[in-house]
């Protein structure tokens, strides 16, 4: 616009300054201000957050302009705390701050693609053939097979249709069920409470074809084994704002600043108020600088450091010095009084199993379960009772499963004896397994008291307590005598401060200060002392050793259940509120009951073929009193044991086609259960884990959607390049000097066992470039769905801000459209089947109660092979594939006619599906679905969610609590009436966060008055933990945690993976090599692989892979800040920049988590091949302890217990590079 009038008045417009001299008038014209106000201006904001297994799951406004996403800024409009409590916001971060940028980048995948070489061969076969018949030609010919296999991971992406994409993949889910069976379909996605209407997607579809549900938590080792074991409990932490409660606070291996930066508020806020704060890392992290003392032991030798601590804390609160509440806490709600029998091994005295009451005369008058009801001595009668609350009073009697102090049977008062010390029969040493080094024997004897009891049989034994073996096992000297004990700290016998001093390099004086004021100040304050734990810890081969350590601590000190105290493991965002309402939408259980889980570890230890470069001997991690035979068998014989005795899941799970032998059942005319049990106790029907690498046992059909498994999780990531693909890879071992499994086939290594690798993402990352077809998804502001975190009580909603862009879809929409084309092409091909499915013995279900004592295997003949019971159950179900799309998008019958539930408990949700009927409305079109509520659209997922689940609708939460108080014999209702007609709708969480409603599926209350905390529910409602005792458990009985020394904590040092020594000067370039341990923590410039390829976090970061290395080791290297480096052992080869630093101690090397390959990369020194990723240099390493099932808590649910994907134990060399070598020359195919 012109501004001659502007002009005209130049000379009129006042120049005298104004306001006392402080202004004054300027001719300028101030036009260009406007571009920037047009920058900011926005014509709508929509609420929504990020689904990237984040745990700060922060709530951010979306602007909107022109129908174009603009920016997006931080919400401020959480419900706000208490009084006495600061607020959970400002919540967010530089990394969610520049999400908006994916959306319109050259990352995004636009549209459908397809492998060039596959797209070419399809197109010309469906010219004259139908799909099915067209993916049969294709895939099952080795040589066509070939040309797509192996140039997986190299470009060559061509343009598909939707269409086209999902004829595809219909064909070959169809293909895959006639000829090998559904289990060989597989899909692997994280993390559900990120975006749960999206991961629900892909495993409804996978549940109603049969396929298979890939388990995340173990795999990427988040799971923590001993939070199970302990608590039979998959994770249950307090949020953020309970650290605000402590008044003492150790932060042990977890980088809060840096990896939990929405919430890090919480921990300087308490500082202000009086809180000390403990900082324990090996290296300087951000963290540290928050602590008032800052401990420094060596990598992976923290259960050292923990159990020196509980010296300390036994020594001087529960043996010499005696804490009150210590005490009575450890007596109701730990297993410290339970009894334990005592076995002779090799003429030395062991811990055995809890003593049970059918050891006893009679089963002491138990009859609903004896063998699984531990016992105690009542210190006013001196007489062995069972006390209410263990396991075996959970199931098959009701009112008796509490922890009030009286007797199951009898409902008399008791008191249970903690210690025997002044009332023994007899005082004897006790053999304790050692592993710390050969400064001491292989079994430490020590002295217990002991009393002598007469069992059934008319036999006698001794026994002891739970407490009276943890005092000997830390070397507490009692005043009994004995070697092996400790009268001072200053003593150099295991488990003492002076002890740990010798492995970790910490100071004595400084573990003594610690553990002293630590247990001092939950004594004065009934346990507000509190220990914030991480991945740092949880990724070690033996990290259930280093967290029962720390957990010990917190059990000897009151703080479980307690507000503000109590273990605070933060790793992903594994808190999945509304379980309850979202598990039957995620795996069909509306329509079908059960479905096909796997725990991801062992699937992918087995199919990625990394057992064949297996060098741990179970030998050396097995305990001096195991049993015969227990270092015999290797990693491998341990898992498939653990599956044909149906402690965990399979996949696949037999060798031939279930349908088949549905059908060869009817031939026989025989049930099909009753059909294969007969024809698997013959020999003639096999399991899959037996023979992994036959042809007819592989994965065939491979989905990952809201994962980037290659570019971030994958350990053995060249394995998986090598086998699972069939691609070019970095691998460097071969199979020589690697054990031989005994009791599984071993073959020729396959290669390339997957025909279909199918991937959706909105970016192209790592796993995109290795896909077969890959489908562009909408971003999470492009997309309705659900959100919910450990670290604060509200559930948020990801929005549709805008529209999806280009050709991209949600990934309720993909499946829907799947399912539909699946319906038309696999029905017409499969109609109505039977299938056989496998299921372990469940966690949470009767089946816990498997084998109470030494476990037989029905294969070696010592007892018969009974599903349910010592074999995987065997369930019958009908599938008809021609109403896949019609159940997927309608909500099945089985809620209203069996109802709902979760860990253990169930209520009737007839009255919520008809309040779905209203919300959702019915499908009218004929068929199975007819009449039913719909499930058209990802909101109409979200509301089945929301109203089926107690956290979101107060009418179920009183159902739910009512069904539990009907197991306890105890009222709990009044913890949800409050609050019993809140009903939480998907507008609602658009309009605000919502607080979730208290659930008893969780162990804390949502509460004005209480922050959620877990436990808080077992200590002040009396709820028993999910345990065999119904207590806290420091003694693990089970034989195999027995044979390899882990009934009770102890300390083991890191495994030797033996992956360094093979290669180290093979092949030299001339610079030095070192061998450092490699540990992969969390980043700063990324959410796992996300934002680390976003322009805004490459301009703040080095732009690239970077690893860490210490001063000392680079100078000894050679190396300086910015050098290129390899990383390498026999796993394969990594190229990143030097990052050198005093932060880091000497010794070890740090490279962050989910750096990919696919910015800045040049090729390897030792491969010749682009350099690989953070994961290529590790191999996952399985353990048998966390085998076992059918066996109270310790026993299978999907990401609750079940092997884990450790890799911290890793050893790597590492060299300045010579030549930096981009690789821009014309491909050259490997074998062309």
């Amino acid at each position: 616009m012109s501004h001659f009038l502007d002009r005209l008045k130049f000379f009129s417009k006042p120049a005298e300054p104004f306001s006392n001299g402080h202004g004054t008038v300027v001719d300028e014209d101030r036009t260009w201000e406007n571009a920037y106000r047009q920058r900011w201006q926005h014509d709508k904001i929509v609420r929504s957050t990020h689904g990237v297994n984040c745990t700060g799951s922060c709530s951010w406004k979306v602007y909107v302009k022109n129908g174009l996403i603009t920016w997006e800024t931080q919400q401020t409009d959480y419900p706000r705390t208490r009084p006495d409590l600061p607020n959970h916001e400002p919540r967010g971060c530089p990394r969610g701050a520049s999400y908006s940028w994916y959306v319109y980048s050259a990352q995004r995948v636009k549209y459908p693609m397809v492998r060039g070489r596959l797209m070419e061969m399809w197109r010309e076969a469906r010219k004259t053939m139908d799909p099915v018949t067209a993916w049969d030609w294709i895939s099952q010919d080795p040589v066509r097979s070939q040309q797509y296999k192996s140039i997986r991971g190299l470009g060559g992406f061509v343009r598909a249709t939707w269409d086209e994409s999902n004829e595809i993949i219909a064909a070959a889910n169809a293909l895959t069920i006639k000829k090998y069976g559904p289990d060989r379909i597989v899909g692997f996605s994280p993390i559900p409470a990120m975006s749960m209407v999206s991961y629900a997607s892909g495993t409804r579809y996978l549940s109603l074809i049969g396929g298979v549900a890939l388990s995340f938590y173990d795999w990427y080792c988040d799971l923590p084994p001993a939070s199970p074991q302990v608590w039979g409990e998959q994770t249950d932490v307090p949020e953020s704002a309970d650290w605000y409660n402590s008044t003492y606070l150790m932060v042990w291996g977890s980088n809060v600043p840096m990896t939990r930066t929405p919430d890090a508020h919480f921990y300087t806020e308490v500082r202000y108020k009086g809180t000390k704060t403990v900082a324990i890392s090996p290296d300087y992290g951000e963290m540290v600088k928050f602590g008032d003392i800052w401990l420094a032991p060596k990598q992976g030798t923290d259960a050292a450091l923990a159990l020196a601590m509980g010296h300390v804390i036994l020594k001087e609160f529960h043996s010499e010095g005696q804490s009150d509440y210590f005490r009575e806490y450890a007596r109701q709600y730990t297993d410290f009084p339970m009894l334990v029998l005592l076995k002779e091994h090799n003429g030395t005295l062991v811990p055995d199993y809890f003593l049970r009451a059918s050891h006893l005369d009679n089963n002491l008058d138990e009859t609903n379960n004896p063998e699984w009801k531990t016992l105690v001595i009542d210190e006013t009668t001196g007489a062995i009772t069972a006390p209410a609350g263990s396991i075996g009073f959970r199931w098959g009697e009701s009112g008796k499963w509490n922890l009030e102090q009286k007797a199951g049977g009898s409902g008399v008062p008791i008191v249970p004896m903690l210690s025997m010390i002044n009332d023994s029969d007899a005082v004897t040493e006790v053999g304790f397994a050692y592993f710390g080094g050969k400064d001491a024997s292989d079994m430490l004897l020590r002295k217990v008291p002991v009393k002598t009891i007469r069992l059934a049989d008319g036999s006698t034994a001794l026994v002891t307590t739970v407490f009276d073996l943890t005092l000997a096992n830390y070397g507490i000297d009692r005043g009994l005598g004995g070697e092996n004990v400790a009268e001072s700290y200053d003593d150099d016998v295991p488990y003492t401060p002076a002890w740990q001093e010798k492995h970790t390099g910490v100071k004595r004086a400084d573990v003594i200060t610690v553990a002293r004021q630590f247990a001092q100040n939950a004594d004065q304050t009934r346990g507000k002392s509190m220990v914030i734990v991480g991945a740092g810890l949880n990724h070690w081969y033996h990290m259930d050793m280093t967290y029962r350590g720390i957990i010990n601590m917190l059990m000897m000190c009151g703080c479980i259940g307690q507000s503000g105290g109590g273990w605070a493991h933060y790793v992903g965002q594994e808190k999945l509120r509304p379980q309850t309402g979202w598990t039957p939408l995620a795996f069909a259980q509306d329509w079908v009951r059960p479905m096909r889980q796997m725990n991801g570890t062992s699937f992918f230890y087995a199919h990625t073929s990394q057992w064949r470069h297996e060098k741990l001997e179970t030998g050396d991690i097995a305990s001096p009193s195991a049993a015969g035979g227990t270092g015999d068998l290797t990693l491998l014989d341990y898992n498939a044991k653990a599956e044909r005795m149906g402690w965990l899941p399979s996949a696949p799970q037999l060798q031939t086609n279930p349908l088949e032998v549905a059908k060869a059942a009817k031939a026989a005319g025989q049930a099909p259960a009753a059909y294969a049990l007969d024809q698997i106790k013959a020999g003639q029907l096999q399991f899959s884990c037996d023979d992994p690498d036959n042809p007819a046992n592989f994965p065939r059909n491979m989905f990952v959607w809201r994962s980037n498994i290659l570019g971030s999780s994958g350990k053995g990531h060249e394995y998986f390049l090598k086998y699972l693909l069939g691609t070019q890879n970095g691998l460097l071992s071969d199979e020589d000097d690697c054990i031989t499994p005994k009791q599984v086939k071993v073959r020729p290594a396959a290669e390339g066992k997957l025909d279909l690798l199918v991937v959706l993402d909105f970016r192209m990352s790592t796993t995109c470039l290795y896909g077969d077809v890959v489908l562009p998804t909408a971003t999470w502001y492009e997309k309705d769905d659900l959100n919910t975190s450990d670290m604060h009580p509200f559930i948020h909603p990801l929005s549709e801000a805008v529209q999806p862009l280009w050709q991209s879809k949600s990934d309720w929409e993909i499946y829907k459209g799947l399912a539909e084309k699946f319906s038309e092409i696999g029905g017409e091909l499969l109609g109505t089947q039977q299938d056989i499915i496998l299921t372990p013995l469940m966690h949470d279900t009767p089946g816990e109660l498997g084998q109470p004592f030494d476990p037989k295997d029905w294969r070696a003949g010592e007892c018969d092979a009974i599903p349910g019971k010592t074999m995987p159950n065997m369930t019958v179900v009908e599938r008809n594939y021609r109403d896949v799309y019609k159940k997927f998008t309608s909500i099945g019958p089985l809620l209203e006619s069996i109802g709902n539930g979760g860990k253990g408990i169930s209520w009737k949700t007839g009255h919520e599906v008809e309040i779905l009927r209203g919300i959702n409305r019915t499908v009218l079109d004929e068929g199975v679905s007819k009449g039913q509520p719909r499930l058209d659209t990802a909101i109409d997922a979200a509301e089945m969610i929301l109203t089926l689940a107690p956290e979101t609708n107060g009418h179920v939460a009183v159902k739910a609590w009512a069904a539990l108080s009907s197991i306890t014999g105890r009222e709990h209702t009044h913890l949800a009436k409050p609050r019993e007609h809140d009903s939480i709708r998907f507008r609602d969480v658009q309009a605000q966060p919502r607080k979730i409603i208290s659930s008893p599926t969780w162990s804390g209350l949502e509460s004005e008055e209480v922050s959620y905390t877990a436990g808080y529910t077992n200590v002040h409602e009396m709820i028993p933990w999910r345990t065999l005792t119904g207590r806290q458990q420091f003694y693990q009985d089970h034989l195999w945690m027995r044979d390899f020394g882990e009934g009770l904590c102890v300390y083991k040092p890191a495994i030797n993976t033996k992956t360094t020594e093979a290669l180290l000067g093979t092949r030299p370039n001339g610079n030095k090599e070192l061998a450092l341990n490699f540990l992969t923590p969390h980043q700063k410039w990324g959410i796992h692989s996300t934002y680390s390829d976003n322009l805004r976090m490459l301009t703040l970061s080095r732009g690239g892979p970077h690893v860490w290395l210490s001063e000392t080791d680079a100078k000894t290297a050679g190396i300086v800040d910015n050098d290129w480096i390899e990383v390498f052992n026999v796993n394969g080869s990594l190229t990143a920049r030097a990052v050198v630093s005093q932060r880091i101690p000497a010794g070890m090397t740090m490279m962050y988590h989910a750096q990919e390959k696919i910015i800045n990369v040049p090729g390897a020194e030792m491969t010749g091949k682009r350099g690989g990723i953070h994961n290529s240099v590790t191999r996952a390493v399985p353990k048998p302890t966390h085998m076992i099932g059918g066996y109270a808590q310790l026993a299978y649910g999907f990401n609750y217990y079940g092997t884990v994907g450790s890799n911290r134990d890793e050893f790597v060399l590492v060299r300045k590079m010579n030549k930096v070598d981009w690789l821009e020359g014309p491909l050259q195919e490997e074998g062309a």
